[in-house]
Order: C-alpha cells, then structure tokens, then sequence
C-alpha cells in the first residue's frame, strides 16, 4: 500500500486523503459535523475518525486500502475527544467529557461499557497496554489519572499541568509527557503499574498544549522527539519547540 496521509478538518468538516509522496489530494469525505482526531489500526488497515455531537457523534472508520468510508460505525452519544485502539485487543477506549465518562467499545462485537468519571473536560489519553493502563487527563481539576483497564476503577491521581490536550506514554522510557497551555510540560516516571513519580516540569509556553510524539518502540534512527506547538500569544510568532528526553542514569 502507497504511503497515503489523511488530515481531518473541524472547520470543513471532512477528512482529506492525500498521496504521501506528491501530496496530491486523493479525495475528501464528507461527514457533515466536526472531524477531529484520527487513529490508524496498521493491522486492519482502517482509519478511525471520531466526529460529529449529540445523536450524530460517532466514530466511523475507512479503508486505507481503498480510501473508501465503510458504513461501520460507533455511536458516541456525545462528541469524542481522545481516543485509543488495542493493538493485541478488540477494545477501543474513547473520551466522552459531555458525559463525564471514559466508553470502551469492543471492535469484535461492538458491546460498549462506560466508565464514569467525577472530575470535568477529560481530553487527552494514552494507553500501556502491555500492563493494563490507562492514562486520562483532566482539566478541571488539572490531573493525570491512571485507570486499570480490566476493571475500569481509577488506580491513582496525581495533580497535573493545566489546559493538557495530548498526553504521550513512552513504553520504553516508561515516562508519561503531558504539556499544557498553562506554560510547561510535567514529565511522570512510572515506577511500576501502580506507582508513578514526577521528575520534571519543563518550559514550553502559554498555549503549549498540541504535541505530537512520533516514537516507534524498537525502531532505529536516532532519539525520540517531542513537538509542542505555541501558539502566537506573545507577539513572538507561533513556533513549534523539539526536545529529546534524556534516559534515567
């Protein structure tokens, strides 16, 4: 399969797939409510797209292989924030913050259960799935929350950076990176399943909450990488700011 990009579009209200060498756009599909983020499951070759609020929201999925929208879906019930895909499982874990819940659907039979959740707006997740966690932001109170994904009860809190977005776990590191709009970027270790620690608050900027963390387990090419993008807020023009984590002595 050729390398192909697809880049969804809140304000279009599409997703656009474009040819990942000429960056000539393919198609775009059309899904009428707010696209946002993106996962793509490598082993069935399927692109899932949460989109949509209220009864429309769902989380719809293309073939990658021929770029089509397939008619499978998952209603939501709310718009989705985050959301993870097991790679050696059929769960799929979403972020429903309208419903103050964590959902899990099962890709094999399409059964949902719903986790509630007490604390407000949670929008970024990662998940180690190799141990059974579940990693959630909270904006309101700011917070990293551990879940255990087999039983859906919330193993630990830790006080958090304010207005986080993404959140990256590093199965290698064992490091968990959330950076937030309130300027800086908490780094946690963790210990073993049940035990984290925080080892580092590092600068970005005001606005610093959308990163990306490009990282493959086991790939060679030199260290990972974390993009935090700024935005224009101190009349310095946006940027976007790398930093390579340093491994523990």
């Amino acid at each position: 399969m050729a390398e192909t990009i697809f880049v969804a579009s809140r304000d279009q209200q599409k997703l656009y797939i474009y040819d990942g060498a000429t960056y000539i756009l393919i198609t775009a599909i059309d899904y009428k409510g707010d696209v946002d983020n993106l996962r793509y499951d490598a082993f069935a070759k399927r692109v899932y797209v949460d989109y949509g609020d209220g009864d429309t929201a769902a989380i719809g999925m293309v073939d990658a292989t021929s770029n089509q929208r397939l008619a499978e879906e998952y209603k939501t019930g709310s718009h989705a924030e985050s959301f993870q895909l097991a790679e050696k499982g059929p769960d799929m874990y979403v972020n429903l913050p309208q419903q103050h819940q964590i959902a899990v659907f099962n890709r094999e039979t399409h059964a949902v259960t719903r986790w509630p959740v007490t604390w407000k707006e949670n929008f970024p997740m990662a998940l180690d799935e190799a141990d059974g966690r579940l990693f959630v932001g909270f904006r309101i109170p700011p917070r990293l929350a551990v879940f255990d994904t087999s039983s859906g009860k919330m193993v630990v809190a830790l006080p958090c950076v304010a207005d986080t977005d993404d959140l990256y776990y590093d199965s290698e590191l064992k490091r968990i990176y959330v950076p937030g709009g309130q300027g800086f970027i908490r780094v946690f270790q963790q210990k073993d399943p049940d035990h984290y620690e925080l080892i580092a608050n590092v600068s970005s900027g005001l606005g610093g909450r959308t990163a990306g963390y490009p990282r493959q387990p086991g790939k060679k090419g030199g260290p990972p990488r974390l993009f935090v993008a700024i935005p224009d807020r101190t009349g310095r023009g946006a940027e976007i700011l790398s930093y390579v984590p340093v491994p523990s002595e």
